[in-house]
């Protein structure tokens, strides 16, 4: 009875596709951490960019634009 179920257990292959499915996801989730890794030291050298070149704009008035465009004779 023994044997019969050793025999049973090393043939059975249900179990092989969850860990092949494991696998697969735990290599997505590391190359995702990978390439948020290797991602964010650039990205946040491009926010501090953009960030101090909004800083450094100016917001002038549109209200001249408007007496620009419909001149008075």
């Amino acid at each position: 009875m023994k044997v019969d179920f050793l025999k049973n257990f090393v043939a059975d292959e249900s179990g092989a596709v969850t860990v092949d499915w494991v696998v697969l996801t735990a290599a997505i989730v590391g190359l995702g951490i990978a390439v948020i890794i290797a991602v964010s030291s650039g990205v946040n050298t491009l926010g501090g960019k953009i960030s101090s070149s909004l800083s450094a704009g100016e917001v002038r008035s549109l209200t001249g634009l408007k007496d620009a465009s419909n001149p008075t004779p």
